[in-house]
């Protein structure tokens, strides 16, 4: 089961390093697409075509590294894929065949028809690639949030779970907001790497008026990106956790006690055999305010709970979370100070702050990770919330030796998928905005 457990964390969490930037960045590509439309400034068309590229190695790293996902329901979580397949293969088969194939599709078309197509035909072929890619972000968030909170379904006579309203199921509450959080989670993290790429491109004295749209462009998305990741993103997932998942909210804010008035812990140290969070600094009901929109709210702790039905790994859980949200408040305080210094047409001198712009790229990446990190591990003991445990999802059949050398095979071989990424990437970003053309 640990073995399990750490393999396909380690999978999707290497997977998902890449359709985060994808997903934001087609967002990006389409404003760019417009803005060309709307200015002829073909400036903004290579600047498109240079982040096009980068999507296209994202796109083509990320097939390689979720198609093994897929066989691990089968492979090492039969238990699960018994259980719930038939409600959740819904959404996993519609992501395939619809987004999937649309997303793909469309990638070569704008890669390589922009000769054949015209301007207004090649921007909506950029439109229909967001598309593509959001509605698969989509299908899998409603397949994500189905484990967190089930709708939709009914138990058969075998006791699995089937279908039983597809609208329910798909427009489940909590997937609608953890999307809406995970896309602007995937905005802030494109929109930092463009300006990342934008404050490089300056400090060298290259490329001046791409960098300059860059850093317009990057700073701008990922401010108001990262404002909504805290209202109402933000608040609404909190809330949802608060109300159907209590002791995930007690384990990631360190409450082990029962209470009205409950603090918001900033930092601490949980110390789950003593139940008690050491070294708090705290801000006196604020947690109960967040949760239930009042400072005097009831906020339920561990205790309120069989230690049972507590998340797996406490600790890990309430790092994570702080981990997301302090890393979520600097990109903001930065993204701020970016703009601010735009405004007052002063960025281009200010150096220091083209370096912590340039050198600020991983954080959203470690952001997002802790975020998921949060969702799976505060979801624990059950892989379907209250109705089947992780425990019993594993694939009987499967033996430990099995999956230490599969995971072994896995951490070599995306290493060497990570080296080439790096690799293709680099050079892109070396090679600038206008080499194809100049090529030509």
């Amino acid at each position: 089961m640990l073995w399990d457990r750490l393999q396909f964390a380690f999978t999707v969490t290497y997977h998902y390093l890449f359709p985060q930037l994808t997903m934001g960045l087609a967002l990006i590509i389409v404003f760019m697409k417009w803005r060309y439309l709307k200015t002829n400034n073909d400036s903004w068309n290579a600047a498109a075509r240079f982040w096009a590229r980068i999507f296209a190695i994202n796109f083509a790293v990320g097939v390689v590294t979720g198609i093994p996902l897929e066989f691990q329901f089968g492979t090492n979580w039969a238990g699960f894929s018994n259980y719930a397949g038939g409600v959740i293969g819904q959404t996993l088969a519609m992501e395939g065949v619809f987004a999937f194939f649309l997303e793909s599709s469309l990638l070569g078309l704008f890669l390589f028809g922009e000769k054949k197509l015209s301007r207004r035909g090649h921007f909506a072929v950029a439109a229909g690639l967001c598309a593509g890619s959001w509605l698969s972000g989509y299908f899998i968030i409603a397949t994500n949030a189905f484990m967190q909170h089930p709708t939709g379904y009914a138990v058969g006579q075998n006791g699995t779970l089937q279908l039983a309203s597809f609208w329910e199921f798909v427009l489940n509450p909590w997937a609608i907001w953890e999307y809406a959080h995970n896309m602007s989670a995937s905005v802030v993290t494109a929109a930092t790497v463009v300006a990342s790429v934008g404050a490089l491109w300056k400090l060298l004295g290259k490329y001046n008026e791409e960098s300059g749209m860059f850093l317009r462009v990057g700073i701008i998305t990922a401010l108001v990106a990262s404002v909504l990741q805290i209202f109402p993103t933000g608040d609404q997932n909190g809330k949802l956790v608060a109300d159907y998942q209590p002791a995930s909210l007690a384990a990631l804010e360190g409450v082990f006690k029962s209470g009205s008035r409950a603090p918001l812990a900033i930092i601490g140290q949980p110390n789950v055999d003593e139940q008690t969070l050491e070294n708090p600094v705290v801000v006196p009901g604020m947690l109960s305010f967040l949760a239930y929109g009042s400072f005097g709210a009831t906020v339920k702790g561990l205790d309120a709970f069989p230690k049972t039905d507590w998340p797996d790994n406490i600790p890990l859980l309430y790092y994570s979370y702080h981990i997301m949200v302090g890393l979520g408040t600097l990109i903001l305080a930065l993204m701020a100070i970016g703009a601010l210094l735009l405004w007052l047409r002063r960025l281009d001198k200010s150096r220091p702050v083209l370096w912590l712009l340039m050198l600020a790229f991983p954080f959203p990446y470690i952001a997002t990770i802790a975020g998921w990190l949060t969702a799976e591990l505060g979801r624990q003991p059950w892989i379907v919330y209250n109705l089947f445990r992780t425990t019993d999802a594993a694939s009987p059949m499967v033996n430990t030796g099995d999956v230490v050398f599969t995971t072994i095979g896995f951490v070599g071989l995306y290493f060497v998928i990570g080296v080439c990424f790096l690799y293709l990437v680099g050079r892109e970003i070396a090679h600038g905005p206008v080499h194809a053309e100049r090529r030509g």
